[in-house]
């Protein structure tokens, strides 16, 4: 797709009119005129298209992301997959058009987003198969292919989303492959950044060979190794030592994620795929490229020697770990896929016990997620993570609160934010709809696959979902939200239910994906009735919503 006006939503038929029943207003003009509008918080994601183009090497067939596991599960948490209700709030997008990545540096659509304090007043994030002109969504396809970049980022205020300010570059305006690949099926056909750390002013970064794609969830490697930079991420080494080598598939140091504390930097790893359990080693922090430093968790000690000494500290299915030490609980925290949710774990030591996983991010609100990686710098009981998506192929920042105990709190209380969980083009609960709205299911959402749209050619057409509060409290409505460019008079908030808004936000035309922010009390109510809204009557106009969410504020 081109840059240029935003596709027209399906199942929007103008000059028909198209109420929804059940309702008691469900009925064009029932907007309930004579509220108060109060100013929202605008930041613009300035979302683009890219034109048509497809990744001819045969990794992703079938329009299917090999490295996004569906069905599958087992082990702890099982009841977790695929059902819950996420707690996560989308924040923003972070690489994609629009974002400034693809403009700046040809990173059109990507994924991973593994991050790291270089040392220096920075973070620097290594993400995985890049792709840049002749990229279109859904997946990873076009030209420009590299097996991994690397931005760097000063940014402290993540409450708006994460900027990068430079990049490692082979050219102007163009971030580089960091270590080559030979891009050969059943040979080596990607190498990929699992983590990275510093120490003094040298950067390291754990990184797999992949051989072969295999089935959703599965993967071969031929080993993992470790890299190194001497000039912030711009030039990289890959060390001859150490490595784990794979060749039966066996290995249990494949993928890794790295926290430097107490003089030495703990490496946590999993095997290749995603239905291994996760191990851990140490190693003093100036021997990180000697492997016979390496100390490996046995379950009731540390020792020298072989890697298989290791033994599982989380149990399967752990894959692409990260852990951090968070300065706000006190605790080592984890974040990992497990079957096809991110979910979260804590621990007094890395050496565990680890907590029960509590759901950061389900599938079932964001079809074809991945990743889920901690930003050092989140602060307080904020928790900030980058989040993979396959249809977008891009990454996204997402926030959840901990409580000093680094449990989750504050969850959003919107159900189906992101409108995935409905089935068919019809806007059904826990949804409803005044006048004719309906389902998107392509590439137009902000996230995942799903938004919801009102369109018509007059009256008032909107969305919308009642939401249970808790009296005289502060809170927080988000949602993305844009419009036709002959829109004139849109509304997004919160009313009673059932009747008149009492904070809102007015907006015109909303030509990219837009956050828009409404803060208010709730007062004497147990419950508010939030929604998003168009007066049509300035010719066909329509209205698209995504990543609505609720939380105290």
């Amino acid at each position: 797709m081109r840059e240029g006006p935003a596709p027209e939503p399906r199942q929007a038929a103008p000059g028909r009119e198209s109420v929804s029943a059940g309702h008691p207003e469900a009925a064009p003009g029932r907007r309930h005129s004579g509220s108060t509008v109060s100013g929202g918080e605008v930041a613009r994601d300035r979302q683009g298209e890219a034109a048509r183009g497809r990744w001819g090497v045969g990794v992703a067939s079938g329009g299917r992301d090999p490295k996004v596991s569906e069905g599958w599960g087992g082990g702890e948490g099982r009841g977790v997959v695929g059902v819950g209700r996420s707690p996560g709030v989308v924040v923003a997008k972070v690489t994609g058009a629009g974002t400034g990545t693809d403009a700046a540096w040809k990173v059109n659509a990507t994924d991973l987003g593994i991050m790291w304090d270089n040392g220096a007043g920075e973070v620097l994030a290594a993400f995985g198969d890049t792709f840049g002109d002749g990229w279109a969504p859904p997946g990873a396809n076009g030209g420009d292919w590299r097996s991994q970049v690397l931005l760097r980022s000063g940014d402290r205020d993540l409450a708006d989303g994460m900027t990068f300010s430079s990049a490692a570059t082979d050219r102007a305006g163009h971030a580089k492959e960091l270590i080559p690949s030979r891009k050969v099926d059943g040979d080596e056909i990607t190498v990929i950044p699992t983590a990275g750390v510093s120490v003094g002013a040298r950067q390291y970064m754990g990184y797999m060979s992949v051989r072969h794609w295999g089935p959703p969830g599965q993967w071969d490697t031929n080993y993992a190794g470790i890299a190194y930079s001497d000039d912030n991420g711009q030039n990289w080494t890959a060390a001859t030592t150490p490595r784990w080598d794979n060749p039966d598939g066996g290995n249990h140091f494949q993928m890794a994620a790295m926290v430097r504390r107490d003089g030495y930097v703990h490496l946590f790893a999993t095997p290749n795929g995603r239905s291994g359990a996760a191990y851990l080693a140490r190693v003093p922090e100036h021997q990180i490229l000697d492997k016979s430093a390496y100390q490996y968790w046995t379950g009731s000690q540390w020792r020298q020697g072989q890697d298989t000494l290791a033994a599982p500290v989380v149990n399967a299915p752990v894959a692409e770990l990260s852990v951090q030490f968070n300065a706000y609980t006190g605790k080592w925290l984890m974040t990992y896929l497990q079957g096809s949710d991110v979910v979260l774990r804590s621990a007094a030591a890395p050496t565990g016990p680890w907590s029960a996983p509590a759901l950061v991010a389900s599938s079932a609100d964001y079809p074809g997620l991945y990743g889920g990686f901690m930003h050092p710098w989140s602060q307080g009981p904020d928790l900030y993570l980058t989040l993979s998506e396959w249809t977008p192929y891009n990454v996204y920042l997402i926030r959840i609160t901990l409580t000093p105990d680094a449990a989750i709190a504050n969850a959003n209380l919107v159900r189906d934010p992101s409108f995935e969980r409905q089935t068919t083009g019809t806007v059904a609960t826990p949804w409803a709809c005044h006048g004719n709205c309906g389902i998107d299911n392509g590439t137009w959402s902000f996230t995942a696959d799903r938004n919801a749209f009102a369109r018509y050619n007059r009256g008032w057409h909107d969305l919308y979902q009642v939401v249970p509060v808790a009296p005289n409290t502060r809170y927080v409505l988000t949602g993305w939200l844009r419009t036709s460019g002959n829109n004139d008079n849109g509304f997004f908030g919160v009313r009673d239910p059932g009747g008149a808004p009492f904070s809102e936000t007015n907006f015109r035309a909303v030509g990219s994906w837009t956050r828009y922010r409404v803060a208010f009390d709730s007062g004497p109510r147990t419950s508010v009735e939030v929604f998003a809204g168009i007066w049509t009557d300035n010719g066909d106009m329509w209205l698209q919503l995504d990543d609505v969410s609720l939380v105290r504020g």
